[in-house]
């Protein structure tokens, strides 16, 4: 599995959950939920970052794919350049000293393949140690947008920035169902420490 395909998204139709997935599931799934209006208050989530996506969904089924590109590509499929385009992979230049270049030509696989792993597995790595304070934010723009409307939405957000999940709980508790349950889902790592 790689990297991206761990990247998840949510849609919400206003305070009800719709569907979970990677972003192509997602977008067909509301493609078909909003059938051929042509506008619609769904919202997608990057569960990653918390923040909400812009999405076109006038069209056929291959137009909408076609679309998605410009969010699953790492660069342009219809490059001509250096790289191996029809892969996704795009050339470009690193500088690096002497020393870790000698050190790169005795790796298995080429300088290429070596970096290429290093970057995944510092990447990885980052989404391991994600701080509180990037979750807390996280969930804070899931929060402004879900909820910023709702009773006890100020309260319910001092007491997740203090770390209180009992506080947190008891003001999210006459939320809708599907918005406390998806808060529950990113928020668990702020109070995994609290007893």
């Amino acid at each position: 599995m790689t990297i991206q395909e761990k990247i998840t998204f949510t849609a919400f139709n206003g305070h009800t959950l719709l569907c979970q997935g990677d972003l192509s599931e997602v977008v067909l799934e509301v493609k078909k939920f909003i059938g051929k209006a042509s506008n619609s208050s769904i919202l997608i989530f990057s569960d990653a970052t918390g923040k909400t996506i812009d999405f076109n969904f006038h069209g056929t089924k291959q137009e909408i794919m076609k679309r998605l590109e410009v969010y699953t590509s790492p660069g342009s499929l219809d490059s001509s350049g250096p790289g191996r385009p029809k892969l996704g992979v795009v050339s470009r230049e690193v500088s690096l000293l002497p020393r870790h270049w000698e050190w790169l030509a005795t790796q298995r696989g080429g300088a290429s393949a070596t970096l290429r792993t290093l970057v995944d597995e510092a990447i990885k790595k980052a989404a391991n140690t994600q701080s509180i304070k990037q979750i807390q934010d996280r969930a804070y723009q899931i929060m402004m947008i879900l909820a910023g409307d709702l009773q006890g939405y100020e309260e319910a957000l001092r007491a997740m920035y203090k770390k209180d999940r009992k506080a947190f709980y008891k003001h999210i508790e006459t939320w809708p169902i599907d918005v406390i349950n998806y808060l529950i889902q990113s928020t668990k790592p702020i109070f995994e420490d609290v007893k």
